[in-house]
């Protein structure tokens, strides 16, 4: 086994040239310890035999890695800057529109400035993302955002469970969330973290505190800003 001592974030890093099994080998053919990224071993055998001396300190160091992840600044917020203008999209969905044709996010200015500009020349109504024509009804809209789904598009299957739940198809909301998810979309993890409540019986209370922590751990990294 070989032994790294990281002495704090941002500081010089050590790493120790005796193995404690007695085997030499290149640095390249050593296994580092996943969690903490301070520990090298030479072989499965060698982690299993070790274990107990690096158990302490790994899981103090796992701890650190994992809270400078969780508390990092993202970039941006979960929603985006919006594809015309490039501005950052408004936390409230209301004060933007889901395009069903391509599921881009468009900023209620650059959608009111296309609604203006067709309605002073006289022009078919289009999307302002990708010039295709806007539904006429609702279930058009739904015909779209299905195609949107086949296509494995997140913010499309997200917005189909929040349709399925407003309807009272919570079965079908919920597999329709976890697909979402499944496709990286941050709102949907955030709305799992809910979902969880009160524990399904397949995964009991231990279960469901778990699949609730890993949601609320990935909708906080990807920027969104409700607990």
């Amino acid at each position: 086994m070989m032994l790294s001592s990281n002495i704090s974030a941002g500081t010089q890093t050590t790493v120790g040239n005796m193995m404690s099994c007695g085997v030499a080998q290149a640095d390249h053919k050593l296994k580092i310890c996943n969690a903490c990224n301070l520990v090298r071993y030479c072989s499965v055998n060698c982690q299993k035999e070790h274990r107990q001396q690096h158990k302490q300190e790994c899981k103090r160091r796992a701890a650190e890695l994992r809270d400078k992840i969780l508390f990092k600044q993202p970039e941006s917020s979960h929603v985006g800057d919006c594809p015309i203008c490039c501005m950052p999209l408004p936390l409230d969905r209301n004060g933007s529109a889901v395009m069903s044709c391509c599921s881009k996010i468009i900023c209620g200015g650059c959608t009111y400035a296309n609604q203006m500009r067709e309605m002073e020349g006289d022009l078919q109504q289009k999307c302002p993302f990708c010039r295709q024509r806007l539904p006429n009804d609702d279930e058009e809209a739904d015909l779209n955002t299905m195609k949107r789904v086949e296509a494995n598009d997140p913010v499309a299957t997200y917005d189909m469970g929040i349709k399925h739940y407003i309807d009272g198809d919570y079965a079908s909301a919920f597999n329709y969330f976890k697909d979402a998810v499944e496709l990286g979309d941050v709102e949907s993890h955030y709305t799992m973290s809910h979902a969880w409540l009160p524990p399904p019986p397949p995964f009991g209370e231990m279960g469901c505190c778990l699949q609730q922590r890993g949601h609320c751990h990935r909708h906080r990294h990807g920027g969104h800003c409700c607990r």
